[in-house]
């Protein structure tokens, strides 16, 4: 399986949001969405990126985008972090990796020499047709809701 690239169409998928109902991503279509890969909830990394997608998200909104941040965590782990940092966007219980091994983010990394299986911090810009139009690797989680802000301006 490799990472879907500029071009692509977006692999499909339905799975659990933070209040428990289910999401397709297909359903979707006819608005740009942001799929937003993060290794866990809570964790200074990924609340610094959740906290700006939040914090610019009126302009997303704005543009009829939608934001979905992903993770392998439950789904009342994604309720506890969204009502912590007031995040008006949807989180996706990504539980059994299904999501990140179709867009190939589920990855060995290593952490003080132990070589573990993690999220690589990924956003794909998908646009209104259901194809992916941008994809960020390796995310540095500060400035990273910006740059994701021009590629939807962009669309």
């Amino acid at each position: 399986m490799s990472m879907p690239q500029a071009g692509d169409i977006a692999p499909d998928f339905t799975v659990l949001t933070d209040t428990g109902d289910s999401l397709t991503l297909s359903a979707l279509k006819g608005r740009p969405v942001v799929l937003y890969f993060y290794p866990k909830d809570d964790t200074s990394g990924c609340t610094v990126e959740a906290c700006e997608f939040r914090d610019l998200f009126p302009q997303f909104d704005g543009q009829q985008a939608v934001i979905l941040g992903v993770s392998p965590d439950p789904v009342k782990s994604h309720a506890k972090f969204k009502a912590k940092f007031e995040l008006p966007f949807t989180l996706l219980a990504d539980t059994e990796k299904e999501i990140a091994q179709a867009y190939d983010v589920w990855k060995e990394k290593s952490m003080y020499g132990k070589k573990y299986m993690g999220v690589e911090r990924t956003t794909f810009v998908i646009n209104a047709a259901g194809v992916v139009a941008t994809v960020f690797q390796k995310v540095k989680p500060a400035g990273h809701a910006a740059e994701v802000q021009a590629a939807i301006n962009a669309l």
